[in-house]
């Protein structure tokens, strides 16, 4: 019996199933399917699918309970944080906000049984503050973001420096008012009335220190003031060129020493995932018998960071396989290739010439700012390009 047309009344419906959320019951963890009844999970377990993946489980099965439960922890700390912040909520709350996604990781593929025991262990790791009410478990996320503590380290510094401007600025004040003070305790000159007791004798008048610092200081004052103008009014120096021009090869030299820096710092960078689409791969495990072992795929879509589903060149037959059960495929010279780790991950290039003692290979780059630059690449850091 075919399948109904798109806009009849069942397809319609079909469709509408498939959006919501099923019974976790009839889930597959490990394939990521999702079944609406009881004879079509049976059907899928009695899958070739689902026993290649079965085989694959139970040759590590603590790497694929450590994977999920990561992957569980990771996107309800992403949510908390993204939702909810430093706020102390239910956990609950959070727990039927993320199991409302269709395609999250459930609890029953983790190494923690309840919610319960993943908010304690929450607690015991330091991710969050949790506490236990008669209303059940509270939970806060501890945002430790180097950003954000060195935003917050900023802000108490710029506090700190605000309460000493403060303190000196009131310190001045202080010894300002103690000057005053000592000032006006000085002895202030007492002044009498002109008794000239002798008609013929001329009065004599006598200047006090205090006259001749006032008039001290009117002359300095007037002094400075000219200098101030004669500074503001003199001429005009020119800019030097030789100046400008020693400048700019120090601004020279120092961006050649950040992109010498960028580099350095590109030769050191390395990850521990190196899947990407549309590269050539050699299936390398004998779990899954001497059909698919020594043989060549092409990369067609990499789920997550360590697994992909490939295509055999031979068959066309999909799998669905982890990253250690591939390894790179080496072309021959001349043929195009895609760098996948170190400091010029993500561009193609040309592979020019192999190197056995050393096993790398010597690349030409063909994109990107580099291109036409000569490097040296182990062998398991490129593949060929399909």
């Amino acid at each position: 019996m075919g399948k109904a047309d798109f806009l009849t009344p069942k397809a319609i419906a079909n469709r509408i199933k498939s959006k919501g959320l099923q019974k976790l019951r009839w889930y597959c963890q490990m394939c990521q399917k999702q079944c609406r009844d009881e004879n079509g999970f049976k059907c899928h377990c009695m899958s070739e699918s689902h026993q290649r993946q079965l085989l694959l489980a139970s040759e590590n099965p603590q790497q694929f309970m450590d994977y999920f439960s990561e992957e569980f922890r990771s996107e309800f700390l992403e949510l908390l944080k993204r939702r909810f912040g430093t706020k102390r909520v239910h956990n609950n709350i959070v727990y039927n906000e993320y199991i409302s996604h269709r395609e999250h990781v459930h609890m029953n593929a983790t190494q923690w049984e309840t919610l319960t025991d993943f908010t304690k262990w929450l607690g015991r790791e330091g991710l969050c503050k949790v506490d236990e009410t008669p209303k059940g478990w509270y939970i806060q996320y501890i945002d430790r973001d180097p950003e954000t503590i060195k935003r917050q380290q900023e802000l108490e510094k710029k506090k700190k420096q605000d309460l000493d401007d403060e303190e000196r600025t009131a310190k001045f004040i202080e010894e300002q008012v103690k000057r005053g003070k000592c000032e006006k305790e000085e002895e202030t000159p007492v002044f009498t009335e002109l008794n000239r007791e002798n008609e013929e004798e001329k009065e004599k008048f006598r200047t006090t220190p205090l006259t001749v610092n006032i008039l001290f200081s009117s002359v300095s004052s007037l002094a400075t003031n000219a200098l101030k103008a004669m500074a503001v009014t003199g001429p005009v120096k020119r800019k030097d060129p030789t100046l400008s021009q020693t400048k700019e090869k120090k601004k020279k030299c120092a961006l050649e020493e950040i992109i010498e820096m960028e580099e350095k710092k590109k030769k050191t960078e390395r990850t521990d995932f190196w899947l990407h689409p549309e590269i050539v791969v050699k299936i390398i495990t004998k779990k899954l018998g001497e059909k698919y072992y020594k043989k060549k795929a092409v990369v067609k879509e990499v789920i997550d960071r360590y697994t992909a589903v490939v295509k055999l060149v031979d068959s066309g037959d999909k799998l669905k396989l982890d990253q250690t059960h591939l390894e790179t495929v080496i072309p021959t010279p001349g043929k195009q290739v895609l760098i996948l780790n170190g400091g010029y991950k993500g561009n193609f290039g040309i592979l020019e010439s192999i190197k056995e003692k050393s096993f790398s290979a010597t690349i030409v780059i063909d994109s990107g700012l580099l291109k036409g630059r000569k490097v040296d690449i182990p062998y398991e850091d490129f593949s060929k390009v399909a």
